[in-house]
């Protein structure tokens, strides 16, 4: 399914201010600045006005000059960069401000805004803290809201939701810091008689593969899970498939569509950050060789996944497929990776919508869904039975 393009925009309507936040404080920095590049190279400076903001990996806040290029200085990133990066008014100086973080968007910046386009990957940008801080500037933005965002980053969460609509996912158990540390041994026994060897142990928050090792014999296992604790307080362990990797990715708030399905083939015995980041190992088929029924079965299964979080505007689901053709849900991913390169677009483009496009259509999403937020509060004093509740 195609989404319907976005129509021209009136030339006498003043020009929308596109607020793009990139970089953060987790360990997919870089990714955040790649993405970035290729959303503001793509923004139409002639129906927007781009603002780029910045998060350095301490938290402080870049505005004004160019952002994007100071940050990819600092993490010696080499980056396409496009020419209008910077606002207008920032034209006569690059300076950029650093702003120290005080739980707020810089002075002022709100107010100035009308749509924040969130490229902000891994914790304190794709987990909902961020969109929280969204929520509470009253903007509109691109993407999941708040618990979207919070169940999709929690691995733990997010498939305990998925099995409770009935989607399929493979058998996993949870462990906490506290748990390994006290009972080691019956841990250990539950992962060789629930899940068995070979196994993946993963940290329950946290993206790209970081911090996640393959366990091949039960002798590996201790180091792969004081691996994964070192990222996270709470951790997965889950039962390795023998599978083809698939991903769809979803466009949409009430009425989603989904794109066609691409394969992932790695390179490597599995997916791991080498592998998703180092250009030449990792191949995407775009569109997946599947038959018919089994690439509506995945179109079928990404909306579920999207509702079943209640994401919107954007999502990219990932599955398996193992040798029985039984698939299996790996996760959602509510701020996927968006370089021009990255298999989100990618897949909307080989779906109809090219890149630029999908971007005009984020915005207008984040806009509506804002729209809809503001028509279904209460106003100020409403004191009929209900209102605010």
């Amino acid at each position: 399914m195609t989404p319907r393009d976005v129509p021209p925009q009136d030339p006498t309507v003043r020009k929308l201010r596109i607020g793009v936040i990139f970089g953060g404080r987790s360990g997919e920095h870089e990714v955040s600045l790649a993405s970035a590049a290729s959303v503001l190279a793509a923004i139409d400076p002639e129906r927007y006005e781009i603002v780029p903001m910045g998060i350095a990996k301490d938290g402080q806040w870049l505005v004004g000059g160019d952002p994007l290029r100071a940050l990819a200085d600092a993490a010696g990133v080499r980056l396409a960069l496009p020419t209008a990066a910077a606002p207008a008014e920032a034209s006569a100086s690059r300076a950029v401000a650093r702003v120290p973080t005080a739980g707020g968007l810089p002075a002022g910046v709100a107010a100035r805004l009308d749509v924040v386009f969130p490229v902000v990957h891994g914790p304190y940008g794709e987990d909902g803290t961020l969109q929280g801080l969204l929520e509470l500037a009253d903007v509109a933005y691109v993407g999941a809201n708040v618990l979207a965002s919070a169940v999709g980053m929690d691995k733990d969460t997010m498939k305990a939701v998925f099995r409770a609509h009935g989607l399929p996912v493979v058998p996993y158990l949870v462990v906490r810091e506290h748990e390994w540390a006290e009972e080691r041994e019956h841990v250990a026994e539950r992962v060789a008689r629930e899940l068995g060897y070979p196994c993946f142990v993963k940290p329950s928050n946290l993206g790209s593969s970081v911090g996640i090792s393959k366990v091949r014999h039960a002798a590996e296992l201790a180091d792969a899970v004081a691996f994964a604790l070192g990222h996270d307080r709470k951790i997965l362990v889950e039962r390795a498939v023998v599978a083809r990797e698939i991903e769809v990715s979803v466009l949409g708030n009430d009425h989603p569509d989904a794109s066609v399905p691409g394969e992932i083939r790695p390179g490597k015995e599995w997916y791991d950050y080498e592998a998703k980041y180092t250009e030449g190992i990792a191949e995407v088929v775009i569109p997946a060789p599947l038959s018919e029924a089994l690439v509506r079965e995945f179109q079928r299964l990404a909306v579920a996944a999207f509702r079943a979080v209640d994401a919107a505007g954007l999502a990219r689901v990932d599955f398996f497929l193992d040798s029985d053709s039984r698939i299996w849900v790996n996760e959602i991913n509510t701020i996927p990776g968006f370089t021009r390169f990255s298999a989100y677009p990618r897949l909307w483009e080989a779906s109809g919508l090219p890149y630029s496009k999908l971007v005009d259509r984020l915005i207008e999403l984040a806009l509506e869904r804002h729209a809809g937020k503001r028509r279904a509060a209460p106003a100020p004093g409403d004191s009929r039975p209900g209102a605010g509740a």
